[in-house]
C-alpha cells in the first residue's frame, strides 16, 4: 500500500467508498421497472416511452464503460472518478424532479454517462487500495454490494414506489452521492494507467460498436427484430466491433489490447461474466413479474420472497472471496456458476400457476448461493489476469460485456416468452416462463465451463508477472 494510500484511509474507506457507488449505478439497472406504471400515470407517455427510461440507461452505460475507464487510466482515476459520481447525483436529482417523460428519459441518459464514468473505477480504486492477500475478501463485500443492488432492484423500486413516491428512486441517489464525493476526495488515492494518449479511433469504433448492439438487444423485443432499425443497429454494431478488434491487434496504444485475450485467465471469465449475466438478468426480469402478474404478490411483496436469491450475497459472498484466496478463483466461480444454473433448472420445473412459495424455495436458496460465489472471485479474476497499469480498462471490458450480456438476457427471455407464452393469462405467462428459465440454466451452466478454462492461480500469477498470456490449464484450486 503506497504512503499516500494509508495517509487517505486506505482499504477500509476504500471498500466503503467503491461499494457504495458500485451499488448505485448497479441498482439503477433494474430499479425503474416496478415502478413504470406510476411513471406513466404522473407523467404520461406510451409504452415505448416507458421502455426508454430503462433503455436510455442501459444504453449510455454499456456503451461509455470502457472510454470511462480509458480516461480514468490517463487523467486520473480518482479525478474521474469523482466526475463520474457528480453527473450521476446530479442526473438522479433531474430524473426525480422530471416535469415530463422526455425529460425524464434524457436524465436517465446522462445517469448512464456519470454510471460509466464511475463503474469501472470502483474496481481499479479498491484494487490499489487493498493489499494482494487481502483483495479476496474486499471484492467479496464489493461483489456482494453489487449483487445485491442488481437483484433487489425491482424490489427497492417498487417498494418505494408503492409505499413513498417513484420520485423517490432517483432521490435514493442524491444524499448518498453527496456523502460519497467529500469522502472520495479525502480518502482515495489517486493513480493512473499506462500514460498512453487516448484511443481516439479505438474510442469511436468501441462506442458505436456497443451503441449499435445494444440498441438492437434493448430494441428488439419492443420493435420486432425485423425492423429495419434494429437490424441496422445489430449489423452495423457487429461491423464496429469486428473493426475495434482488428484495430486494437494493429494500433500501438489500443483502447483494449487485443493480446489480453491471448491470456486464458482474462477470456474465461470475461466469457463467463457474460453468459452468467444473460441467464441471471433475464430470468429475474421474468420472475419478479411472474410473482406478481402470476401469484399476486405486490411489488413488496414478491421483492422479499425473492430475499433467499437476491439478499443471499450479503452472506455468501464475503465468504467466497475469502476462499478464493486460499484455493484460487476458478473453482469458486465454477461451483456458483453451475449452482446457479442448477437453481434455475430446479424454477423452471416448479413454476405453476398456482406454485406454492414453499415450492420455489428450494430454487431460490440454491441461486443465490451460486450467485454469491460467482461475485467476488471474478472479480479477482479479472484484475489479477492483467498487469496493473491495464487493470482499469480490463475492470472496463468486463462490466461492458456484463452489461451487454444483461440486454441480451432480457432481450433472448423476452423472446422465447413471447414465441411460448404470453401476458394473456396465468397460464400462458408459465407456458412462456419455462422455456425461458431453462434457456438461462443452459447459458449459466455454458459460462461455468467457460469459468473452468480459467488456468490455476498460480500459474495465471506466474505468466502475468512475465508479461505472457496464461494458456495453460492447471489443476482445480492451483
Amino acid at each position: 500500500m503506497s504512503q499516500e494510500t494509508a495517509r487517505r484511509g486506505g482499504a477500509g474507506w476504500a471498500l466503503v467508498i467503491t461499494s457504495v457507488a458500485g451499488f448505485m449505478a448497479a441498482l439503477d439497472n433494474l430499479v425503474v421497472t416496478t415502478a413504470l406504471p406510476s411513471i406513466r400515470k404522473d407523467l404520461g407517455g406510451a409504452l415505448d416511452d416507458l421502455e426508454w427510461t430503462v433503455s436510455a440507461y442501459t444504453l449510455t452505460f454499456a456503451v461509455l464503460l470502457m472510454f470511462g475507464a480509458a480516461l480514468g487510466d490517463r487523467f486520473g482515476r480518482r479525478r474521474l472518478f469523482l466526475a463520474g459520481l457528480t453527473v450521476f447525483t446530479g442526473a438522479s436529482a433531474a430524473a426525480a424532479m422530471a416535469p415530463g417523460i422526455d425529460s425524464l428519459i434524457a436524465a436517465r441518459a446522462v445517469q448512464g454517462v456519470g454510471a460509466a464514468v464511475m463503474m469501472p473505477l470502483t474496481l481499479t480504486l479498491l484494487t490499489a487500495a487493498v493489499p494482494e492477500a487481502r483483495r479476496g475478501m474486499a471484492y467479496g463485500i464489493w461483489g456482494a454490494v453489487n449483487g445485491l443492488a442488481v437483484a433487489s432492484g425491482p424490489l427497492i423500486g417498487g417498494s418505494l414506489t408503492e409505499h413513498v413516491s417513484w420520485h423517490w428512486i432517483f432521490w435514493l441517489n442524491v444524499p448518498l452521492g453527496l456523502a460519497l464525493l467529500p469522502l472520495a476526495r479525502l480518502r482515495l488515492a489517486e493513480s493512473h494507467g499506462t500514460g498512453a494518449p487516448l484511443d481516439v479511433p479505438g474510442t469511436l469504433l468501441a462506442s458505436g460498436g456497443l451503441f449499435g448492439i445494444v440498441y438492437g438487444l434493448v430494441r428488439g423485443p419492443a420493435d420486432g427484430w425485423s425492423s429495419p432499425l434494429v437490424l441496422t443497429g445489430l449489423f452495423a454494431g457487429a461491423a464496429l466491433l469486428a473493426g475495434f478488434v482488428l484495430h486494437g491487434s494493429r494500433a500501438k496504444n489500443p483502447m483494449l489490447p487485443m493480446r489480453l485475450f491471448r491470456s486464458r485467465a482474462f477470456s474465461g471469465i470475461n466469457a463467463a461474466s457474460l453468459l452468467m449475466f444473460l441467464g441471471m438478468f433475464g430470468s429475474i426480469f421474468l420472475l419478479s413479474q411472474y410473482m406478481q402478474g402470476v401469484l399476486g404478490y405486490s411489488p413488496t411483496e414478491a421483492g422479499l420472497r425473492m430475499l433467499p436469491w437476491t439478499g443471499m450475497p450479503m452472506i455468501v459472498a464475503p465468504i467466497a472471496g475469502i476462499l478464493s484466496d486460499r484455493i484460487g478463483g476458478r473453482p469458486v466461480v465454477a461451483a456458483g456458476l453451475f449452482l446457479q444454473a442448477a437453481g434455475l433448472g430446479y424454477l423452471a420445473s416448479v413454476v405453476t400457476a398456482d406454485a406454492s412459495y414453499g415450492a420455489q424455495l428450494p430454487g431460490l436458496i440454491v441461486s443465490g448461493i451460486g450467485m454469491a460465489l460467482y461475485f467476488a472471485p471474478a472479480a479477482n479474476l479479472v484484475m489479477s489476469a492483467v498487469r496493473p497499469q491495464e487493470q482499469g480498462i480490463a475492470s472496463g471490458a468486463n462490466n461492458a460485456l456484463r452489461e451487454v450480456g444483461g440486454a441480451l438476457g432480457v432481450a433472448v427471455m423476452s423472446s422465447i416468452f413471447s414465441a411460448q407464452g404470453g401476458y394473456e393469462s396465468a397460464q400462458s405467462f408459465v407456458d412462456g416462463l419455462k422455456p425461458a428459465l431453462v434457456t438461462g440454466s443452459a447459458v449459466v451452466a455454458l459460462a461455468g465451463i467457460a469459468a473452468l478454462a480459467i488456468p490455476g492461480r498460480r500459474r495465471a500469477a506466474r505468466l502475468v508477472a512475465e508479461g505472457e498470456p496464461a494458456p495453460a490449464l492447471e489443476a482445480v484450486g492451483g
